[in-house]
């Protein structure tokens, strides 16, 4: 029990995961409050959206609601994250590992669906590439961390089922 008591704890490598849950919600709303904020005080969402203007397209109120629905999920998400991540709660591994793999999808998804508005601009243009770089290069290392390591596994304990306690 001594070596799991050693290992237990927001300690190590789990201090970099500490700032990165901090910082991504407020990092999401950073990014899209003020794009999603423009789009409707600007009249963007207007030309985009209204039969007849040039450039109106069906699919762009869809798109454009759908991402601001999913954005929105990921910051209440990404908020419950904190409080699993704080709690030591035992889901935090795998809801960490869903964001992960949730973006994973939705990015290239979304860049795919934006070039069917969009069919003369680059599915993958730069900053999409970035983002979608930075979260494949972010889950590379740390969803193999969040299923291997013994600190997450000593850690992430709180309201545990006792037939899943863990052995280390």
């Amino acid at each position: 029990m001594g070596n799991q008591d050693e290992l237990r704890g927001i300690r190590g490598w789990l201090i970099l995961v500490a700032i990165g849950v901090l910082v991504n919600p407020i990092r999401l709303l950073a990014t899209y409050f003020p794009i999603y904020a423009r789009l409707f005080t600007d009249g963007s969402w207007q030309a985009l959206t209204t039969v007849g203007s040039e450039a109106y397209n069906p699919l762009w109120s869809p798109l454009l609601m759908g991402e601001i629905i999913f954005n929105s999920g990921m910051v209440a998400v990404s908020a419950y994250l904190i409080y699993l991540f704080f709690s030591k709660h035992y889901l935090f591994p795998r809801f960490y590992i869903g964001i992960v793999a949730v973006s994973l999808v939705f990015i290239p998804l979304d860049a795919w669906l934006v070039s069917l508005v969009l069919p003369n601009e680059p599915m993958f243009d730069l900053g999409t590439a970035k983002e979608f770089a930075k979260t494949l290069f972010g889950g590379l290392i740390w969803v193999p961390y969040m299923l291997i390591s013994k600190r997450v596994k000593a850690t992430f304990v709180a309201k545990m089922p006792n037939n899943m306690q863990p052995t280390l």
